[in-house]
């Protein structure tokens, strides 16, 4: 009987191939070349000179398993997964591993960033076989797809030992393996079910409480986070109790956020000389990163940190979302308006390996040499000591106090602090650039591209900065001009001029969400109507009106052992959870019955999984916290309905949804509120509404927030 081995998931650094890097990987002659060397994908083609023959997850790959009789390993990673590149340089590069695999599997290579359809369905399984998950992600599966088992990293001695039985058993004794894979499958098609809530819901303020309640005992008060390591920084969590703790006046909570924000923006996860965040910390202070940069991250963290400071005017989480944007905007953007998707961890050091975190760390003897007089001062500054010390005499900096306790402390004004700071990040900064840089993952994702579109749109409507809103603009002209089909859906990726891969529920479900936020900060309509349009293509190709659930994937697309839903969020929100959302404001922009009541359901769907652990689900909660309290619908017409907006947005106020028009407008939610001669502001609860206004201040007083 077959062990199964299982590792621990770790994320970490990132390959792909840039500049003159790129020149020396084309101008090289390789002993092997594969079928991936005509893919796009910077994951795939790290894999296109191995000695395996890899080959893409195609209609001819999985027809040449079924003609060949052959067991197929479906090989799962992406970029910035460094246990992946491990397992390439130890196993898949290895010429006796080729040749067990060549001789008896057909080998599948799968970018999860590409196909995070395929990687459901084996991850799944693989979690179902273990307990356990992540990548890179090995699942061994009958002719037809089925798998019979898998596991995440093996170092080489195991994958041959396990290859080798694997093999055996499928020659021998095939009718194990296929039940095996028979039990398996039913278990993954069981897994993905949702059932449909037949019994009357009651959505209330005390199921809220009760799982904030529950999920309290998971987080870390003191140092922020969930208790223990690593801490990932999950910015939707965040967001969702940011509006609980002041919503629902519980300081326990308030405090919480505030412990985890200001660590996090004080943390090496967080680069502190050129801005971004890492995708987690190991450790428990947010210290030590792995260090790839991940675009779904740094733009969830922007709208985070944005409606932070719109809550509490905390200069810090400010800056954070004004470096972050900088370094977005240096390092992810290209030429017409896309964002790409990450920054590796790993990049040359000064011997010429490649090396984890070597483009941002520091030694002692650098630093003096760099900053002399100011080292002392500085080294307190950024904690070069044993707080900062990380390995090899390497320092990441990470802070402690504030600047105003700093600058006390050492006798200078707040001012001076920040003229040092500022000249002491630019020398780094200098000196780093002339580092062999992270390599570049340069395909732009859809969903990724509308999470970072939301967080520009976040951070304009905070801080008014007409330069977020220019690249906001750019970049929804960019996915409504490449990635929308002919038939008014979306494609998933796009890379080197080109729009691939027919989209996924998460690229609709964060579009969607995106557009709507964009009319929110403009009042241009032609961003809801286009939302409008893309939901009810999702209801056309991804509704089940069985469960009033959507599915993963499109009924266009090839089908797997089994089409998935995804309910639970996780870093980024459950594409069904952004849905019902998106469905619950359209159904009052729209007046559309129908869209609230499948929204209701799809809450109810899930309503008995919420209070077991709130941290996934907490999407859902922002839902429910629509429901239980009062919703605001702010409508503002008139000339200087502009001006009015950008003073309502002074003001955080979580449950509110923004209408309005300078003319006329064709939203049914704005019907008989064409204002003519001045700019009223009308706030409504359900349609009810109070008298209308011209004051914002006025209007403001006339919203409960509390719940």
């Amino acid at each position: 009987m077959i062990k199964y081995l299982v590792l621990f998931t770790l994320f970490i650094s990132f390959i792909s191939c840039k500049g003159q890097n790129e020149k020396k990987m084309k101008q090289k002659e390789y002993k092997y070349t594969n079928k991936l060397i005509t893919e796009t994908s910077p994951y795939l083609l790290q894999h296109a000179h191995n000695p395996v023959n890899w080959m893409a997850w195609n209609k001819e790959t999985l027809e040449l398993a079924k003609k060949e009789n052959k067991l197929i390993i479906i090989s799962i990673g992406y970029s910035s997964c460094h246990w992946c590149h491990v397992m390439e340089h130890e196993s898949f590069e290895n010429e006796e591993v080729a040749k067990i695999m060549n001789d008896n599997f057909i080998s599948i290579k799968v970018d999860r960033e590409e196909r995070p359809d395929i990687d459901q369905v084996y991850m799944n399984a693989v979690q179902l076989m273990t307990g356990r998950g992540g990548w890179p992600l090995n699942c061994i599966a009958l002719p037809d797809g089925r798998p019979f088992w898998g596991g995440t990293y093996f170092p080489k001695e195991n994958w041959i030992s396990a290859l080798t039985q694997i093999a055996k058993l499928y020659k021998e004794t095939p009718e194990k393996a296929e039940e095996y894979a028979e039990n398996l499958t039913e278990g993954v098609k069981k897994s993905s079910l949702v059932q449909f809530n037949n019994n009357a819901t009651t959505f209330s303020v005390s199921k809220l409480k009760n799982t904030v309640n529950t999920w309290k005992s998971h987080l870390d008060n003191k140092l922020g986070g969930s208790n223990g390591s690593p801490k990932f920084p999950m910015p939707n969590n965040l967001n969702f109790l940011l509006r609980y703790g002041f919503q629902a006046k519980d300081s326990e909570i308030k405090n919480y956020v505030n412990i985890t924000l200001k660590n996090m923006a004080f943390g090496g996860i967080f680069d502190q000389i050129d801005g971004g965040f890492s995708r987690y910390s190991t450790d428990q202070k947010w210290h030590i990163p792995h260090f790839e940069k991940m675009l779904y991250d740094n733009g969830q963290l922007v709208s985070l940190y944005s409606n932070a400071y719109q809550k509490t005017k905390n200069k810090i989480y400010k800056d954070i979302v004004y470096k972050t944007l900088q370094f977005i905007e240096n390092e992810l953007t290209n030429d017409e308006g896309a964002f790409y998707s990450s920054l590796d961890a790993d990049s040359l050091d000064k011997s010429g390996k490649l090396e984890e975190g070597a483009y941002y760390v520091w030694t002692k003897d650098e630093l003096q040499t760099i900053l002399k007089n100011d080292f002392e001062l500085f080294s307190e500054y950024y904690n070069v000591n044993g707080y900062g010390l990380w390995e090899h005499q390497n320092y990441v900096l990470i802070r402690k106090d504030l600047d105003t306790n700093f600058a006390e402390k050492h006798q200078i004004t707040l001012k001076q602090l920040e003229e040092k700071v500022s000249n002491w990040n630019t020398k780094l900064l200098t000196v780093r650039q002339k580092r062999s840089e992270p390599r570049l993952d340069d395909k732009s994702l859809t969903s990724w591209n509308a999470l970072m579109l939301k967080g520009y749109v976040d951070a304009y409507k905070v801080f008014n900065n007409s330069h977020f809103l220019e690249i906001a603009l750019k970049n929804a002209q960019f996915i409504v001009s490449k990635q929308l089909t002919a038939d008014g859906g979306l494609n998933h990726s796009y890379k080197n001029g080109k729009s691939t891969i027919n989209g996924y529920l998460e690229d609709y479900a964060t579009v969607i969400d995106a557009f709507i936020d964009l009319y929110q900060a403009t009042l241009n309509e032609k961003w809801l109507t286009s939302a409008k349009q893309l939901t009810d293509y999702t209801f056309d190709h991804f509704f089940d009106q069985k469960n009033h659930m959507f599915y993963f994937t499109s009924d266009k697309d090839a089908a797997l052992i089994t089409r998935k839903f995804e309910i639970e969020d996780n870093v980024i929100p459950a594409s069904n959870s952004i849905m019902a959302n998106n469905l619950f404001k359209l159904s009052h922009y729209y007046s559309n019955p129908y869209y609230l009541k499948v929204s209701k359901q799809m809450l109810a769907n899930v309503y008995d999984k919420l209070g077991n652990y709130g941290g996934s689900y907490s999407n859902w909660l922002q839902l429910l916290s629509n429901y239980t309290g009062s919703y605001y619908e702010i409508a503002i017409s008139g000339s200087d309905a502009l001006t009015k907006l950008k003073e309502i947005n002074k003001k955080y106020i979580p449950n509110k949804l923004i209408a309005g028009t300078l003319l006329k407008s064709t939203i049914p939610l704005m019907e008989g509120r064409n204002a003519d001669k001045e700019t009223l502001i009308y706030i409504c609860v359900d349609g009810a509404c109070q008298l209308p206004v011209n004051d914002t201040k006025n209007a403001i007083n006339q919203i409960k927030i509390n719940y």
